[in-house]
């Protein structure tokens, strides 16, 4: 179990990842909300999954193909697991070329005005997981 706080941004939420693979309690102690989840999960400004991952996303063209197809996500993972995945992959797999949405630390050659920032806020986190908790087989 590790217990990450705010480093070098004072807005970031302190979370417990448990044994390694999961986050396992909200960023925000409230439930997320899928459709706001589906927006930022397929806007390519923010979350941009669509550039590595497949998903049922009719309305949008391009689908990535490095990462994983997230059709059925919910039946392979936790709740907590994809938090994880979301918030900072690379500490599941350093090597991944998924990005840190919920990190500010340890990154080389950032632009100024995004140094000190995550990609998503605790919130948008939040809702993701949602959206992807509603992705399972049918």
């Amino acid at each position: 179990m590790a217990v990450v706080g705010p480093a070098s941004a004072e807005s970031l939420v302190t979370y417990t990842i448990v044994d390694d693979f999961s986050i396992p309690e909200s960023l925000t102690g409230a439930p997320g909300d899928p459709v706001k989840g589906r927006e930022v999960a397929i806007n390519r400004r923010l979350g941009n999954c669509l550039a590595c991952h497949v998903m049922p996303i009719p309305e949008q063209p391009f689908h990535g193909e490095t990462g994983p197809d997230l059709d059925g996500v919910a039946d392979r993972y936790t709740e907590g697991e994809l938090r994880l995945r979301v918030v900072d992959s690379k500490s599941i797999n350093p090597y991944t070329m998924m990005p840190a949405f919920y990190r500010v630390e340890g990154f080389h050659r950032v632009m100024e005005r995004f140094a000190g920032k995550p990609i998503l806020t605790a919130q948008e986190v939040e809702d993701v997981v949602a959206y992807l908790m509603t992705l399972k087989e049918e």
